[in-house]
């Protein structure tokens, strides 16, 4: 039923034409439509029942994260629901909750997790933004990178370090700061994969302590297992993308002709888009594991998390590259979109660790 709502939406509402326009908005994305998702209940998928969610699983989000590929949504999906949405329903208490969760499952409020900084790359522990005591307050000063949906958000969740080195696992602790907080400086920018992102400075920012988001320097295990539900929600996109490009390409090349019959009539070309379909299946079936592992609470699940990653970093270069050149010349033009699958398709790649960084982590752990 969740997975017939989306592929409808996707299908019937939201074309490619609507997507650039959406895109090329102040915001980035259809306020419009984000209330739409609201409405049908999809904001509200990974939250517990009684919190006003559906009590939606990894299998859940991986239903829509797929559909959400294949129709190249721009909406703030991973930034608000499976982001901050991930941090507030661990570790928000009940006030905070009220103040803050169910205006974000309704759509009303956008937030987002500011989880890099300019020297952290991978390193989720890598945070040199301090926050200090001064009287019943604390102070925060730092820089935050790369912010998705930092421009839009009204409410920023900042990991600041409150204790120990830049790089240690203990003494880092969450905070939830108004996106127009005094001392908040932003500068938000396109990205170019058609989504949104933010440079966020911090200048001496003021907050108490119902500002904190769970315990003083126990943030870090919250925030890694934050990230490593998005990782698996943006690998879900990655195979939505790779399947639609397969499909895409294949119908091109039999009405694509070439001395007078249809390419898709060449071997060689067959042979291609075969190993293209290849890499999909291959790709479905880890994320499937993946999903499974992470949904029972398996002991295999952080290694199901690595290995995706890396399965639809290698193989989605491949049926990336391999669309764009079947394609010809107008693979790469702005006016097709396989050329914007494939820009979403590298910046995936690239987000919560790349296919060699997810490899390191497999081999050592």
């Amino acid at each position: 039923m969740l997975m017939d709502s989306v592929e409808k939406f996707v299908a019937n509402d939201y074309d490619f034409e609507r997507r650039q326009e959406y895109a090329a908005s102040d915001k980035g994305y259809s306020a419009d439509v984000w209330q739409t998702f609201a409405e049908l209940g999809w904001t509200a998928v990974p939250f517990a029942e009684v919190d006003g969610g559906f009590d939606g699983g990894p299998v859940e989000m991986m239903v829509m994260m797929q559909q959400f590929g294949r129709g190249l949504i721009v909406e703030p999906y991973l930034a608000n629901i499976v982001l901050a949405g991930g941090v507030l329903r661990r570790v928000a208490s009940d006030a905070q909750k009220a103040k803050w969760m169910q205006t974000v499952i309704s759509g009303e409020l956008q937030a987002a997790v500011a989880f890099a900084e300019p020297q952290s790359r991978y390193e989720l522990a890598n945070i040199e933004t301090r926050a200090v005591r001064d009287g019943d307050d604390w102070v925060i000063s730092g820089q935050k990178s790369v912010v998705p949906n930092g421009g839009n958000a009204g409410l920023l969740i900042i990991p600041a370090r409150t204790s120990g080195g830049a790089t240690d696992v203990d003494g880092i602790t969450l905070f939830a700061l108004g996106g127009m907080a005094e001392g908040v400086e932003r500068r938000g920018y396109p990205t170019v994969d058609g989504h949104q992102a933010a440079e966020l400075y911090l200048h001496d920012v003021r907050v108490e302590d119902a500002a904190m988001l769970g315990d003083p320097d126990q943030g870090y295990e919250i925030l890694d297992a934050v990230i490593a539900e998005a990782t698996l929600a943006v690998c879900a996109e990655a195979v939505g993308i790779m399947q639609i490009l397969t499909d895409k390409t294949v119908e091109y090349t039999k009405n694509r002709e070439q001395f007078g019959v249809p390419i898709g009539s060449f071997q060689a070309l067959q042979h291609r888009m075969v190993d293209m379909l290849t890499a999909c299946e291959q790709s479905y079936s880890l994320l499937l594991w993946a999903c499974m592992a992470n949904a029972d609470g398996s002991d295999e699940a952080r290694r199901a998390i690595h290995a995706i990653k890396y399965q639809v970093g290698t193989a989605g270069k491949k049926v990336g590259q391999e669309a764009v050149q079947l394609h010809g010349g107008m693979g790469v033009s702005w006016e097709l979109d396989i050329a914007h699958y494939f820009k979403r398709l590298t910046t995936i790649g690239q987000m919560f660790g790349n296919a060699d960084w997810h490899l390191d982590q497999l081999a050592s752990g």
